[in-house]
């Protein structure tokens, strides 16, 4: 068995009852890269405690819970976010509206159907209800983005500290996601988010000004 930095063995442990088990992040598998631990629950207590320790759920149904931790998160400061020429243009042609938190059953439900739609989706039901009780908690947030008075496009995520840890994103029309992604970016330069985590680095989220850094083993909150 491959061993880490550490040489400590890679391991997959199985989480206890207690909202408090805490995996090693230095002992996540290398294949798949960054999976810690499976089980547990969706309570608001692990929740809120794994996501201050790097980890965050990520698995379809029916599977069970898989719990992840990768060796790079990718990032994104709001003051790097890059505006392309043509999201200033699109921008310019339409008459946007923006909201904080008036549609997040909204927007989840969004972005479970259209990732059904392609590819299947993470965002079971009991992901619905565990993260709409984290909004009305006050921890989890969404922001959306109208045209013509239609929710078109907006994204949700967890607030901890300095952090805001970004989940999914939806566009029923083009560059709506985009937008609402600028729309929390220019609203966290005159709040307390110093980071974004978008978990995994894609090309789209790299060319929004994101990169990816070493993880954190518990949140620099």
């Amino acid at each position: 068995m491959p061993s880490s930095a550490n040489n400590e063995p890679h391991e997959l442990i199985l989480l206890s009852e207690s909202p408090y088990d805490t995996p090693n992040p230095e002992k996540a598998l290398q294949d798949p890269e960054g999976l810690s631990a499976i089980g547990g629950d969706l309570s608001t207590t692990r929740l809120l405690h794994l996501y201050s320790k790097g980890f965050f759920p990520w698995f379809s149904d029916p599977d069970p819970i898989l719990w992840w931790h990768p060796e790079e998160r990718c990032v994104l400061s709001p003051n790097d976010f890059h505006t392309a020429k043509s999201l200033k243009k699109a921008l310019k042609k339409q008459s946007w509206c923006f909201s904080v938190n008036q549609a997040f059953e909204s927007v989840i439900g969004h972005c479970s159907a259209l990732r059904a739609d392609k590819e299947g989706t993470w965002i079971s039901e009991d992901i619905k209800k565990a993260y709409t009780k984290l909004n009305k908690l006050g921890y989890a947030h969404s922001i959306e983005v109208w045209l013509d008075n239609k929710l078109v496009g907006g994204f949700y995520g967890v607030a901890m500290g300095n952090m805001f840890f970004g989940e999914s994103m939806f566009s029923l029309v083009p560059n709506a996601s985009k937008i609402a992604l600028k729309t929390f970016c220019d609203l966290s330069k005159n709040s307390n988010i110093k980071l974004i985590d978008c978990q995994v680095e894609s090309d789209h989220l790299l060319t929004l000004g994101a990169n990816s850094i070493p993880a954190f083993n518990s949140a620099p909150l």
